[in-house]
């Protein structure tokens, strides 16, 4: 188990959307440990693997209060959203130094492979939920700013090339 770089933006893997997981292995599980080990030295709620180099549909997220929660994802996908929205503050370690208010569904039903290659369908609210959504939106090649206008979306990434 190890901290994993981060790709830092405008690395092209990021826009690259990531291969589906054919089935769970003690390659992936070790994956898996190392994205959490890189979530928590960050901290943050989530990775994909992506972020780290890796273009395989892995996530991993914990909004727990008391951390060592995560929840171990392959090939996540939402089912359902919730038609209720959150505002929060989202951010990126591959873009350090900038974030902005996102909207994203208060709730989510997901279906994923688990750690044990059982596929799995369960309900994320809040936090978690914005995670997860945050999480598949990188497995897909989109980051947290493409939800943005062209104009804050530009603001942004030249405040972030300032602080860079």
């Amino acid at each position: 188990m190890s901290v994993r770089p981060c790709l830092p933006w405008p690395d092209k893997r990021l826009r690259t959307p990531a291969a589906d997981v054919a089935g769970i292995s003690d390659d992936i599980r070790g994956i898996w440990d190392d994205m959490i080990d890189t979530m928590e030295a960050m901290p943050g709620v989530g990775l994909a693997a992506v972020q780290i180099g890796v273009m395989q549909r892995l996530a991993v997220v914990d909004a727990s209060d008391s951390r060592g929660q995560a929840v171990r994802m392959a090939n996540p996908e939402v089912l359902h959203a919730s038609t209720q929205l959150r505002d929060h503050t989202e951010a990126s370690p591959n873009l350090p130094g900038v974030s902005a208010l996102i909207k994203r569904p208060r709730a989510v039903t997901v279906r994923f492979m688990n750690e044990a290659g059982e596929i799995e369908e369960r309900d994320f609210v809040g936090l978690w939920a914005t995670s997860v959504q945050h999480q598949i939106d990188h497995l897909a090649g989109r980051m947290y700013f493409d939800h943005l206008s062209k104009v804050k979306r530009d603001m942004l990434l030249r405040k972030a090339r300032k602080a860079g």
